[in-house]
């Protein structure tokens, strides 16, 4: 094992991804508490706003925000200024004005509580102050003002969860059947391998809308619809491991020995389907996540109010014209993510091998 590891980090890209799946587990893991913002807090004001590292509101945004707001309390606007992060404001209007309408200031996630400086003896007009609550917004905000770095790390959250969970089901179906199937042979082998045809024969979108008629969308039919085929490949690939190690000298002096089936699997021919079977899950993970992708791009997969990758591009996509880093920022992870994984399951199929390792350049 310590020689495995050895081969696979002395492999620079390897090290590389296998770094970043680390990062990005972490930062999907503990970013959305550190970014300020909650997933699914709305700021009404601050709807599509573009990427940067500016905070929000700009100066020049703050007195059509006041307009817009004073509207609503059935003020006008006289004098704006900013001072040390402090908006003071003159409004007037044709009534005496109940201070209680300056509660709308707060409500508007841009200000703060307002405190009133000056007061007309008709009570007409009024000099209040009001923070201007400064928020960044790394990658932008959503078609509803939903901080987008926050959402696209939960739906990393959802995405890694999938690929993982799910790849564990397809392992765990897959290695017992395949082993089972390709250990007992003849007529039992013939049926499980047909029962196996039978299920690639169904199309898979076909599936998921036929348990979707009877079933709720949502992350657990996701899970029960990807584990249920994703299996089927590792089955096929750990039958044929299987095949070939009956015959070797080790399971026929085990049979020689009076060990069970099941002890014969489990001690001597499941352990050494393990290292191409490794590499198979590390490769089904990128696979599984891209396939979530593309149901919940459809509309079949993940709703709301949970979020995975796949939902977000596919919301993206609907914005592309009016706000394109809607699209560029889940996208980005997804293919950085993707790529990372493809790069460790191809490094980890030559580190298992060490015949290769001489052949191989380390870099």
């Amino acid at each position: 094992m310590r020689g495995v590891v050895r081969r696979l980090l002395r492999r620079r890209p390897a090290a590389f991804a296998l770094g970043f799946l680390v990062a990005m587990a972490l930062a999907c893991l503990v970013g959305p508490e550190l970014t300020g913002h909650d997933p699914g807090r709305i700021f009404p004001d601050l709807v599509g706003t573009p990427p940067g590292l500016a905070a929000h509101p700009r100066p020049e945004a703050v007195r059509p925000a006041l307009d817009r707001l004073a509207f609503r309390m059935r003020l006008t606007v006289r004098a704006v200024s900013i001072r040390d992060g402090t908006a003071h404001v003159t409004v007037d209007a044709p009534h005496a004005i109940d201070p209680r309408v300056l509660t709308y200031l707060p409500r508007s996630d841009l200000f703060g509580p307002a405190t009133i400086l000056e007061r007309a003896e008709d009570g007409r007009r009024l000099v209040v102050s009001a923070p201007v609550l400064e928020r960044r917004f790394l990658l932008g905000t959503d078609s509803l003002g939903r901080d987008l770095l926050t959402r696209t790390l939960v739906a990393g959250r959802v995405s890694l969860v999938i690929g993982l969970v799910a790849t564990g089901v397809a392992l765990l179906i897959g290695l017992t059947y395949g082993a089972v199937a390709g250990y007992a042979g003849g007529r039992l082998d013939a049926v499980m391998m047909r029962f196996v045809d039978v299920l690639y024969a169904l199309p898979f979108v076909f599936f998921v809308i036929m348990l979707l008629v009877f079933f709720r969308a949502g992350l657990g039919l996701i899970l029960v619809a990807i584990g249920t085929v994703e299996w089927l490949d590792m089955a096929r690939m750990v039958r044929a491991q299987t095949l070939s190690l009956r015959r070797r000298d080790f399971v026929r002096a085990a049979e020689a020995l009076g060990l069970s089936p099941a002890t014969i699997l489990a001690r001597h021919i499941v352990p050494n389907t393990l290292g191409p079977v490794t590499v198979a899950a590390t490769l089904l993970v990128p696979k599984v996540i891209l396939l979530e992708s593309f149901l919940s791009f459809l509309g079949l997969g993940v709703q709301e109010p949970d979020t995975s990758w796949g939902a977000l591009i596919a919301e993206g996509a609907r914005a592309l014209e009016s706000a394109p880093w809607m699209l560029a920022a889940p996208a980005a992870f997804l293919v950085a993510t993707l790529l990372a994984l493809n790069v460790l399951g191809d490094a980890l199929g030559e580190a298992l091998d060490p015949r290769r390792d001489g052949l191989t350049d380390p870099r």
